[in-house]
């Protein structure tokens, strides 16, 4: 792959901050095209949201500034669970007629997470849809 994969994520509590953790460690560690460069949080100085800013990462308390940042960006990991706020990142994605950036919600970033970590208790798949 020539192109680098541009990620975001949106909500880095419990879930979410494993995830995340996650993720970054295996992009790392297997030197993939993939780049984290903007989270969003509600608490920019929670323990995660100052790690990821510390590595240069963008960190936002809005989820709708990372929708902001274009077609730059490929993929924003929804982690939330609240159908409110993909209905926002949707919305803004829309406005900005941006038809690059893909949402991908929870259930799916809990089956990739099952692929990253083999030891991995995953609960129940959140089921709240797009």
């Amino acid at each position: 792959m020539s192109k680098n994969i541009n990620v975001a994520l949106v909500g880095l509590g419990r879930i979410g901050q494993q995830f995340a953790m996650s993720l970054a460690s295996h992009i790392k560690e297997g030197d993939k095209p993939i780049s984290i460069i903007a989270v969003a949080e509600q608490d920019p100085n929670s323990e995660v949201a100052k790690r990821f800013g510390d590595e240069g990462v963008s960190v936002f308390t809005d989820a709708s500034e990372i929708a902001a940042l274009g077609d730059h960006l490929d993929i924003i990991f929804d982690l939330t669970g609240v159908p409110a706020v993909r209905q926002a990142l949707r919305e803004k994605l829309q406005e900005m007629d941006n038809r690059n950036t893909v949402i991908v919600p929870e259930v799916f970033a809990r089956l990739l997470w099952s692929f990253l970590e083999d030891d991995t208790e995953l609960a129940a798949p959140v089921r709240n849809g797009y």
